[in-house]
């Protein structure tokens, strides 16, 4: 499957969080973004050193800025289970807009045609490294990373599209 691309519709599957009175939650990902602009950027895998030190921080750090230029949500997405998501999510306390959601078993992120065969490495399947910005549902920018890449898809090169 081709990866998406500008002018793509995002498919239409559901990811899992948890609420803030500590609940698991599916949630449709066309409820988060119809009619609305958001990002939607996805990491190989929560606690590992260039997603916890350098992706995720810089679009919680880049969170106000970004809505500034009309940003409605930021999504991150990994292919892990909720509850590994939750965790990661309690590891950046000062974060107030960044959504942490949980593909765990990949579905969403092969729909996207951004899984990443980690297996050599004992990881599996998992996303790879990218930003979306999705205006109504249709692609407006894909930065999609080569493997283990971080080049493209951070906050800052998203704000130089915004």
């Amino acid at each position: 499957m081709a990866p998406i691309a500008v002018g793509d519709a995002i498919p239409d599957g559901t990811l899992s969080y948890f609420d803030e009175e500590d609940k698991v939650q599916a949630v449709n990902i066309h409820s988060l973004a119809a009619g609305k602009k958001v990002i939607l950027f996805g990491v190989p895998g929560a606690f590992t050193p260039t997603c916890s030190l350098k992706h995720v921080p810089g679009f919680i750090e880049k969170a106000d800025e970004l809505k500034s230029k009309g940003v409605d949500k930021i999504l991150c997405l990994s292919v892990n289970d909720p509850f590994v998501m939750k965790a990661w999510a309690k590891s950046f306390p000062e974060n107030k807009h960044v959504l942490f959601l949980a593909d765990g078993s990949a579905k969403y992120t092969h729909d996207l045609g951004l899984e990443l065969d980690l297996s050599e490495k004992g990881l599996g399947t998992r996303s790879r490294r990218f930003a979306l910005l999705v205006d109504d549902l249709k692609v407006k920018v894909a930065n999609i990373e080569s493997g283990g890449e971080f080049t493209v898809s951070s906050a800052d090169d998203i704000l130089k599209a915004l």
